[in-house]
């Protein structure tokens, strides 16, 4: 049995190894790394506890504008957003009670945050439809609620198109923020086919296209003609991407048209992996018979084209034009349009006339004015009405 002097002595040096123990380095890091990760998770309970407070809270939804002096909202016409109610016979009330407001300024039908199942309807004059913010208008695939269209005259073989042709001479009209992706041309503004177009009379004008992406695999991005026989002009393209297609704009006629195509402008255009970006043709000799008066010339004139880009383009710039159909008073300022591959003409001209602005690449042909930024003549052209092209794309 131990003294009590020698229970004291051990003691003391039980209490010497425990703080000896305590302060070593291993003891202290086991130490530490308790107290922090029972800190962390003191405060990942507290913070999702106060998760629900310091949360964002989802704006409201944006009141839709008032854009003419009467507004409707298609739900004061039993219409239901749920994505399954038919909501075909509301859009033709709305649409009834906003025509008898044509002669004061029209009507706003608003269409609320929801999935509106419907069939056809038509709009109307003056009328202003608005979809609020989360609102989408679904058609519903029941072919029961879709009237097929009584047959229509039309003129052709029905060679590529069977069935009815629509007409395509318009005026006064606005494309924009589009995505099209298509087999044939993206955009084709027209105007009448030959002696029937000539006849019928009826132009496309003042039409407006603008930031919009096309996509053609097998034709252009946006294209006019080659049905122009009503007359073509005042065209205006602006912000158009084209990519991964045949060609980026075209413009197509032939003897036998007859018409014209004037005034046409092209800006900011972007290519990007295209045969050719620009292309105007004169002998794209389809008829609809035998019955086209091959006199009948059309002319073409006052095409400009400013700010044109592109990367990887076979050939940036085809311009055919004939002896009996000129291309007059087209300019280009600019354009640099990275090539697919080196090739001595890539800006090929045939019976062109015009000219060029400032530095420009690639280089243009000899049939082009050039002036500097200042508008001084830097080089005549040397070639007046002449062809240099050597292939056909």
């Amino acid at each position: 049995m131990l003294s009590l002097d020698a229970r004291f002595r051990h003691l003391h040096r039980y209490r010497r190894r425990l703080l000896v123990a305590l302060l070593s380095h291993r003891t202290f890091l086991a130490v530490l790394w308790t107290v922090l990760f029972s800190a962390v998770v003191v405060w990942q309970s507290g913070a999702v506890a106060r998760l629900g407070l310091f949360r964002r809270r989802a704006p409201p939804p944006r009141p839709c504008p008032r854009l003419r002096p009467t507004v409707f909202n298609l739900s004061d016409f039993g219409g239901v957003g749920d994505g399954v109610t038919l909501n075909t016979q509301a859009f033709e009330k709305a649409v009834e009670a906003i025509m008898e407001f044509g002669g004061s300024g029209g009507g706003q039908l608003n269409v609320p945050p929801g999935m509106w199942l419907t069939g056809p309807f038509n709009l109307t004059s003056h009328m202003t439809l608005f979809l609020a913010e989360g609102a989408v208008i679904v058609g519903i695939e029941d072919h029961k609620h879709w009237t097929l269209m009584p047959p229509l005259p039309s003129y052709g073989q029905g060679r590529e198109l069977k069935g009815p042709r629509y007409g395509n001479s318009c005026e006064d009209m606005v494309i924009e923020n589009s995505y099209i992706s298509v087999g044939d041309d993206g955009i084709a503004i027209k105007s009448g086919w030959d002696q029937y177009g000539i006849a019928y009379g009826r132009p496309s004008t003042n039409i407006l296209v603008k930031n919009v992406v096309l996509r053609s695999k097998m034709s252009a991005g946006v294209s006019i003609g080659s049905e122009m026989s009503g007359g073509i002009s005042n065209i205006t393209f602006e912000n158009i991407l084209v990519w991964d297609s045949r060609r980026g704009v075209r413009i197509k006629t032939a003897p036998g048209r007859g018409g014209y195509i004037h005034n046409i402008s092209y800006s900011n255009l972007t290519f990007n992996n295209l045969s050719v970006g620009i292309v105007i043709k004169t002998d794209y000799n389809e008829h609809p018979d035998d019955g086209f008066d091959p006199k009948a010339i059309p002319t073409i004139r006052n095409l400009t084209f400013r700010g044109v880009y592109g990367l990887n383009v076979r050939i940036p710039v085809r311009i055919q034009g004939s002896k009996e159909i000129l291309v007059r008073g087209i300019s280009f300022q600019d354009m640099q349009v990275g090539l697919s591959y080196k090739k001595k003409r890539t800006f090929q001209c045939s019976y062109a006339e015009g000219y060029v602005v400032g530095p420009i690449f690639p280089a243009p042909c000899d049939s082009l004015d050039r002036y500097d930024e200042n508008g001084r003549l830097v080089k005549r052209s040397i070639i007046q009405n002449g062809t240099d092209t050597d292939y056909d794309i």
